[in-house]
């Protein structure tokens, strides 16, 4: 294990106007807004040109729908992430491309439904029986090819080494960890291993880890050459174990019961409140604000696209209100995310979008800006967003799919049809019901079946799940 080179330390409420927009309904009257910056209807600006972007995509661990300030949460301030929404587009309509963490990274390695994939169909990857083959097409490897410098930092959960690996999957350099969660001081996984690499190899360093990625991404940041690049930037953060920077003692205690041979230490179960969560979102925000100013110190700001969002909704301390649900779930809370888009160069600033989208249509939205083709061997599932954000086309029209074990989905419009885990199917008007509590199923019966009949088509093309061992 290397030495880590370097020791130092990294050092609103929303009124109701706020709140409606960010749930794309009607504001209230006037007299009971508060003063705020106004967001405009999302608008292209076709007259303006750019080379290709950076693409720096920011990616954090199990936030909810509104745990930004930015969109309603009453406690937490992320004036950072605040002020990324005001200089670019906010998204009130945006999904994770799954309810866990692994499938959803794998949509948007891939651009396609996790189901595509064997890795895919665990939800999400616990053991090292799983991962993202090699040979598949990645965002990164049809960048590299492109001319891009790629670049993962953080969480990557589409596998464990030997056998799979960023570097293994388009990316020319990799640090962070390759599980799904860790203790944020000790790095230790769930089975007692050490889980923080450089490429390949463990690379020691106990600081807490929000730290170590933000530091190491202003690193890299400020070592970019000429060529456009790609940076992930995956945080654990607030990820169980609800761990916030200074709580050594707290880590201590979860390590012993790992090391004693305790599976579920690093759940936290017995740990966290509201304030804890609270701790962890906001550095998170301070962080992610630490990277936008290295980026625009280095002069690289207008000509690269950020794209913030989180790889599936909340659980536990998450404030998620008015949806249903939490993560795992195909319930509005699990799957909808915070999504902000920023690119100086092309996108106006103070604007919000209620255009329905979810993580494959980023894969295919910034193989098309940085001029990459999709492999003909792997066709997309998502749909490229670049004619809607920056020619001023009609957003595409087609369905967003969901599948997990026990639960279905599928969005067409504001309609959604889902089959929980009761095993009934129900059918939920969005756009005037997003808690989805107004069950429309009985009501319209024929678009109920059209709805279900569509999600099975898309079903039948997938792969089916295993078989549980008996227990």
């Amino acid at each position: 294990m290397s030495s880590s080179p370097s020791r130092r330390a990294f050092g609103g409420l929303l009124g109701s106007a706020a709140t409606a927009a960010a749930l794309g309904t009607a504001a209230p009257p006037a007299a009971a807004q508060t003063a705020q910056t106004p967001e405009t209807p999302f608008r292209a600006a076709p007259d303006r040109t750019a080379r290709r972007p950076n693409i720096l995509f920011v990616l954090a661990d199990d936030l909810g729908w509104a745990d930004l300030s930015s969109y309603g949460s009453p406690h937490i301030r992320t004036p950072h992430l605040d002020r990324l929404a005001r200089q670019g587009v906010r998204f009130t309509q945006a999904y994770a491309g799954s309810a866990t963490c692994s499938p959803t990274r794998f949509s948007l390695y891939t651009g396609r439904y996790p189901g595509r994939t064997e890795g895919g169909l665990a939800e999400p990857i616990a053991d090292r029986s799983a991962g993202l083959a090699p040979g598949h097409p990645t965002l990164a490897s049809l960048l590299r090819d492109a001319g891009y410098d790629t670049a993962l930092i953080g969480k990557w959960h589409c596998g464990y080494l030997p056998d799979y690996s960023p570097t293994r999957s388009g990316w020319d350099s990799f640090f962070g960890n390759f599980g799904g969660a860790l203790d944020y001081y000790s790095k230790l996984g769930s089975g007692g291993e050490y889980d923080l690499y450089e490429g390949e190899v463990a690379y020691r360093d106990l600081r807490y880890y929000t730290r170590v990625l933000t530091e190491r991404a202003i690193r890299h940041l400020r070592t970019r050459g000429s060529r456009p690049w790609l940076l992930n930037l995956n945080f654990t953060t607030p990820h169980w174990p609800w761990i916030a920077d200074g709580d050594e003692t707290e880590s201590a205690e979860i390590v012993r019961r790992i090391k004693a041979g305790d599976p579920r230490a690093l759940w936290h179960a017995d740990g966290g409140s509201l304030e804890k969560y609270r701790e962890m979102v906001e550095d998170l925000d301070r962080s992610v604000g630490q990277v936008l100013a290295a980026l625009r110190s280095g002069g690289q700001e207008r000509d690269t696209l950020v794209v913030f969002a989180s790889d599936n909704g909340g659980e536990r301390w998450s404030h998620q209100w008015p949806l249903s649900g939490e993560k795992a779930s195909l319930q509005e809370g699990g799957i909808r995310v915070p999504q902000i888009a920023r690119w100086p160069a092309r996108l106006d600033g103070g604007q919000v979008s209620h255009v329905p989208l979810y993580s494959p249509d980023w894969t295919a939205t910034l193989l098309e800006l940085g001029g990459a083709r999709p492999a003909a061997s792997h066709p997309l599932d998502g749909h490229s967003l670049a004619g809607y954000l920056l020619r001023g086309e009609d957003p595409p029209a087609r369905d967003l799919f969901w599948r997990v074990r026990g639960e279905r989905a599928l969005r067409r419009g504001d309609w959604k049809y889902h089959r929980g885990k009761d095993g009934a199917d129900h059918l939920f008007d969005l756009a005037h019901d997003p808690r989805e509590q107004a069950d429309k199923a009985s009501v319209r019966p024929g678009l109920l079946a059209r709805l279900r009949t569509a999600w099975e088509e898309t079903d039948a093309g997938l792969l089916p799940y295993p078989a549980r061992a008996a227990g």
